[in-house]
């Protein structure tokens, strides 16, 4: 008996195991537009047996980018293009494919990770002026961000609800809402990054009422019978910042609004944070926030073994598992864990052939003749 290969219901969406593909960046967008990359990418990941795949961090406007090449959901060319991605998955897979929609807030206008990451000048070639809760750098000698007035607020709220709409066209399975990692949403959660003096800064109610009325607008916008829920920084890794007791109170407000799920991440916000790293060092996290909450939490952070998600799942501590750079390391890491645990997995036909022979009952329903 294994418990990361149970089947798992996001609200009226069952997933197959409890493995979950997290959103990574890919940098490789034309003008917010899937390229080959991402059907190679995504049509790579699809493959592996998990039961869902979320696309990475998918930008509801030009300057919610975090670089110039990140993928975004904001025109009828975006649409487009990541329409002709899906449809390649979806011949060839039978994975639920979710969609993570962001604004990067202040960390926007950066370049790609590999080239430094630092950010890109307003005035420079590929570069905007940000915007933000305040008018506050994310580091030292950054330009200061455009502090968002309520016509702001009022624009980004509806870039939101436009981009659920287009996923829903696309026919997304689900939409993760991200508050996490410093962008934008978490940037108003957080009072490191929020010093306004308006009823959208002060308290934590007040902090939190802007990313609740993005998760309201986007709820409206997509259909009723597909989940949507939030990723969540549990902690900002800086002494009075955003921290786990503020995460409880915020997942406690999303679950009345209808949100199916909690994905747990921690920091992003503050370049002076401290993380304590250390296998499934965020997971703890998840189980407070489940405990206190009471909807499915999906536990992220150095989750690398088998045996390691399945204590995890088995011993309640999260629902699910999600896995970043461990799966683009193995994009099969989901076959390996079945044939460790003694479950079955999901493998496409054309490669049932390799299920080795001490592991023959891997793949569901397998069956390879040879003449």
């Amino acid at each position: 008996m294994t418990h990361l290969f149970d089947p798992l219901q996001l609200g009226s969406l069952q997933l197959a195991n409890r493995i979950v593909i997290a959103p990574m960046c890919q940098y490789s967008a034309d003008e917010g537009s899937a390229t080959d990359w991402h059907a190679i990418h995504l049509g790579h990941l699809s493959l592996s047996g998990a039961g869902l795949l979320i696309i990475e961090a998918t930008a509801v406007s030009a300057v919610g980018r975090i670089s110039p090449t990140d993928l975004g959901l904001y025109s009828d060319a975006n649409e487009a293009a990541l329409a002709r991605v899906l449809a390649m998955v979806r011949r060839h897979s039978p994975i639920p494919v979710a969609i993570q929609i962001s604004h990067a807030g202040r960390k926007g206008s950066s370049e790609a990770p590999w080239d430094g990451g630092a950010q890109i000048r307003p005035d420079a070639p590929r570069g905007w002026r940000t915007e933000a809760p305040s008018p506050l750098s994310h580091s030292a000698g950054e330009v200061t961000p455009v502090e968002l007035d309520r016509a702001g607020l009022a624009r980004i709220r509806d870039d939101f609800a436009r981009t659920a709409a287009r996923a829903a066209r696309l026919g997304l399975d689900g939409i993760e809402l991200h508050a996490a990692h410093g962008y934008l949403l978490h940037q108003f959660l957080s009072p490191l990054a929020n010093q306004r003096e308006d009823e959208y800064g002060g308290s934590r109610d007040n902090r939190m009422r802007f990313p609740l009325e993005v998760f309201d607008a986007v709820r409206a916008a997509f259909p009723a019978d597909r989940p949507v829920w939030a990723r969540v920084s549990a902690t900002d890794w800086v002494p009075g910042g955003w921290d786990v007791a503020d995460t409880i109170a915020f997942a406690q407000a999303l679950a009345a609004r209808g949100s199916a799920a909690i994905h747990v991440s921690s920091g992003g916000v503050s370049p002076l944070q401290k993380i304590a790293l250390g296998p499934g060092y965020q997971v703890p996290f998840a189980h407070s926030i489940k405990q206190a909450v009471g909807v499915p939490t999906i536990a992220v952070g150095l989750i690398t073994e088998a045996e390691q998600a399945e204590a995890i799942v088995r011993d309640g501590q999260a629902d699910a598992v999600a896995l970043a750079r461990a799966m683009l390391y193995e994009p099969r890491w989901p076959w390996h864990a079945a044939a460790k645990l003694g479950a079955q997995v999901n493998a496409p036909r054309q490669y049932w052939r390799s299920q080795p022979r001490e592991h023959k009952d891997l793949f569901a329903g397998a069956h390879y003749g040879q003449r």
